[in-house]
């Protein structure tokens, strides 16, 4: 049985800055306003941070009267009524951190935030707006020259776009990695209670606990990845003097979530991505690894299945899946300076033992576990030599690096020059994908939190028994991970994380008793809202990065994107290269600096004097290291030991000290998950409900009409969809295309893939095969009646898709009254003699209904 375990919810929710002249004095409170607790800084330091947390925890009544003191303290005179010693600087939902450049510190504080998810009544919270103070008096203020520079270049990191925290939940994990901690045994976690890493709780905290008899409930928190936390220099000054409370971790990346309706039972599908905040930059000024093994654009991205018809870690039904991106584990750049389209690229440096590729895949053994498996997207076959160039040495450091693994946890390599196959005339690169997350969906198995259910074994299907992973009581344990990169980790990138995740998103219903087999097709509602929220995953991340958003799509590959597609991929293209030639020198200045990769000091070279940033990511350049890594064991001990299982997730002593430990009533506010996410005593608004608001299937996708199969899983045509994946275009030309691809049929010749000038995921090479057009054009054609004209752009699919053989006897005039016959449908067809005639002379089995 799972331990009495709980997520500690924070009690600093909402904040009040209050201002005298020597003090700031911020308030901080749960969502209840019950509890509350006082930081002080001083002001009258002109260079220094000091602040003061008695980690008392006050309450309402406490808490007034001490602000009433602070204000009749701090007036001019003793006993003014006309004049307030107190003022109301600001309210704020969380700190950011505190930062300096050459002057005094600067606290960042949230003040607009907005809800994007919600997994098991843990709010995920998007920051819409923050506010930047100057701590110190203006009289102690030193004035610098080039303050104002620093000060902008900072500000020039939007904190409003796509940065995202949770007050309970640890979104710098995974799911798998969160229930894992709460589900220790509970002989452990008592007997570790005294071992963890304690905050010196003072006695008016101790005073309120239960430790004794069945009423008390463990509550956890776990000490966040780094990797991805956007705000961790920020906050590194205050982390050791102030409670864990005033303590708020960032992300970076995107938060969708989608509710999936199937037959009145709701399943939130959530897609969390985390970008890495270590060697992190603009695209081509950012490139390959440093040298601790951190990659450039290195994005995990997390796709969550819950049942939300239950709101409970303990009771619900959960289930996640994890892949992975990055830039190719390698020392290489691209020259910018000559302003090409596709700069040339150059490996900076000889790695023959694979130096970088072993940390960087070391790191990933320890988080993920084993298989990692790799999927490499770029170009096999160049005129000129251009992408080839990283392939050929990715596949002699994962050869090297392999000799020396045990075979059962060797790297897996797939090389697929999706470029080259998406020119193809007779290959479907989205069948090509699915039969790639077929087998890495079976390799690495995914996370679910409850035993296989019954269904399984009334209705069993092949590929679950062959399904890989580790199973456990509880449920299955995801082993492994993908990563995916192409050049830039953009546009091919995504497709192929979208189809991994369509087919893992299969099993994962499967596992919940959702769907009878492991299988889901595309024109499905499920699919096209799934779609939906890979899209703008895709967008975001190339706007962070690219600044651009995605030029190739789902939609691309399938040969479906309507011909206005193209100029709005001109358009992106274009805006992309503006981006990388004039402002991503800027930008990268800027996350250099939030990050504390630069920190200005007086009398050495400003952060827009440095010709390069090169040393401040290679900081190994600037001395010899003390110790030299094996060329052979290049992986930590620890971490070979427990694999296939994650190291990170191996209950060890280790891995205990990372935990905080701390006993609570089950009904505290700190782990009170159903008071704090429902708000019983709270009037508020049905219409506000965050679940109303949120993208339905059944609102956004499913057909308005009436006598339709509600359930999501049915493949439909676009005219009958509420949102078509054409923009709501339901004419025959496109309706034609649509077909075509809901049957997988190898495009036609007219649809044959193209370069654009996009630098990323063009899909193909201007300097091998030519220009031809990506995007498939409207099918032309005349209706009149049975003498219909049928131009080759529909003979064709027409063959391919319905199984038609012109060889059997039937004419283009057929194929003509064929496509009447589809729009009568089959209620109709028998009224219409042109339909009757076609049916009599098509011969058995050559028509595929």
């Amino acid at each position: 049985m799972p331990a009495a375990a709980a997520p500690i919810i924070s009690l600093v929710q909402k904040l009040v800055l209050y201002e005298t002249r020597a003090r700031y004095f911020l308030v901080g409170s749960n969502h209840a306003e019950t509890k509350y607790r006082v930081l002080k800084i001083d002001r009258t330091e002109p260079k220094d941070l000091v602040i003061i947390d008695d980690r008392h925890v006050y309450t309402q009544q406490e808490v007034r009267e001490l602000l009433g003191r602070l204000d009749l303290g701090n007036r001019t005179k003793m006993g003014q009524k006309g004049s307030s010693g107190l003022f109301r600087a600001v309210s704020a939902f969380g700190v950011v951190g505190f930062v300096r450049f050459l002057e005094g510190y600067y606290i960042v504080l949230i003040t607009k935030r907005r809800k994007m998810a919600d997994i098991g009544g843990h709010a995920i919270y998007k920051i819409e707006d923050t506010n930047m103070i100057y701590i110190p008096n203006d009289s102690v203020r030193i004035t610098h020259p080039d303050e104002a520079r620093y000060l902008r270049i900072f500000q020039n990191v939007d904190l409003s776009s796509n940065f995202y925290f949770s007050y309970s939940y640890d979104l710098s994990h995974s799911l798998q990695y969160n229930l894992t901690v709460l589900r220790m045994p509970l002989e452990m976690l008592k007997s570790e209670t005294t071992q963890t890493r304690q905050e010196s709780f003072d006695i008016f905290e101790d005073e309120g606990l239960i430790t004794q008899g069945r009423s008390g409930v463990f509550g956890i928190c776990s000490e966040p990845y780094m990797k991805y936390v956007w705000n961790g220099e920020l906050l590194d000054i205050i982390k050791n003097t102030v409670h864990r409370d005033w303590l708020l971790y960032i992300i970076h990346g995107f938060c969708g979530q989608s509710k999936l309706l199937i037959y009145g039972r709701p399943v939130y599908v959530t897609l969390i991505a985390r970008r890495s905040s270590k060697f992190a930059g603009t695209r081509f000024l950012k490139r390959g690894a440093n040298c601790e093994g951190d990659v450039a654009n290195e994005v995990e991205t997390e796709q969550i299945l819950c049942d939300a018809s239950v709101m409970s870690f303990t009771a619900g039904s959960y289930s996640s899946y994890v892949q992975v991106r990055g830039s190719v584990p390698l020392y290489w750049s691209q020259d910018i300076s000559t302003m090409m389209p596709k700069p040339p690229i150059t490996l900076d440096q000889a790695d023959p033992f694979a130096h970088v590729a072993a940390l960087h895949f070391d790191q990933m053994l320890q988080r993920f576990g084993s298989p990692i498996i790799i999927l490499n997207l770029v170009k096999e076959r160049e005129k000129r030599k251009h992408e080839r160039i990283l392939s050929e040495e990715l596949v002699a450091a994962v050869t090297y690096l392999n000799q020396f693994l045990p075979p059962e946890h060797t790297i897996i390599y797939i090389p697929w020059d999706m470029a080259k196959y998406t020119k193809s005339k007779l290959c479907n690169v989205l069948d090509r994908l699915n039969v790639i997350a077929e087998s890495v969906v079976k390799k690495t198995g995914f996370f679910v939190n409850r035993p296989d259910s019954y269904c399984s074994i009334l209705r069993p299907d092949e590929k679950w028994n062959e399904l890989g992973g580790c199973v456990i009581p509880t449920g299955r344990l995801q082993t492994g991970v993908l990563r995916t990169n192409c050049v830039d980790c953009l546009d091919r990138t995504n497709t192929a994380q979208f189809m991994v995740g369509k087919c893992a998103l299969a099993y994962q219903l499967y596992s919940l008793g959702l769907i009878d087999k492991p299988n889901l097709q595309f024109d499905t509602d499920a699919v096209r809202l799934f779609e939906e929220l890979y899209e703008d995953h895709g967008d975001t991340l190339s706007l962070q990065y690219g600044g651009s958003q995605l030029v190739h799509r789902v939609k691309t590959y399938r040969k479906i994107a309507p011909w206005t597609q193209h100029s709005k991929d001109i358009m992106q293209t274009l805006s992309r290269y503006y981006s990388n030639a004039f402002s991503d020198a800027d930008r990268q200045d800027s996350i250099n600096l939030f990050l504390g990769v630069f920190h200005p000091t007086e009398g050495k070279p400003h952060l827009w004097e440095l010709p390069t940033d090169f040393y401040l990511h290679h900081k190994n350049t600037m001395r010899l290291l003390a110790t030299r890594r094996s060329y052979t064991y290049w992986w930590t001990p620890e971490v070979i030991k427990y694999l296939p299982l994650p190291y990170d997730e191996v209950i060890c002593a280790a891995n205990l000290k990372k935990l905080i430990v701390k006993k609570f009533h089950k009904y505290e506010e700190e782990i009170d998950i159903h008071n704090e996410f429902f708000r019983p005593h709270e009037l508020s608004s049905f219409d506000d409900t965050f679940c109303l608001a949120m993208t339905s299937s059944a609102r956004d996708f499913m057909p308005k009409t009436v006598g339709i199969d509600p359930s999501p899983f049915t493949v439909r045509k676009p005219d009958e969809t509420g949102k078509s994946v054409l923009g709501n275009k339901s004419n025959r030309e496109e309706a034609v295309l649509q077909r075509k691809t809901a049957a997988s049929a190898p495009p036609p010749p007219s649809e044959e893939a193209a370069s654009s000038s996009s630098e990323d995921d063009s899909g193909t090479d201007r300097e091998d095969e030519g220009s031809v057009s990506q995007r498939s054009t409207p099918v032309k054609m005349t209706d009149t009646g049975d003498s219909a004209k049928v131009t080759e752009n529909v003979v064709q699919p027409m063959k391919e898709v319905y199984g038609i053989n012109l060889s059997e006897g039937l004419s283009e005039e057929d194929l003509s009254i064929y496509l009447r016959f589809e729009q009568l449908g089959q209620s109709q067809h028998r009224q219409d003699k042109s339909s009757q005639q076609f049916c009599s002379r098509c011969p058995d089995g050559v028509i595929k209904l």
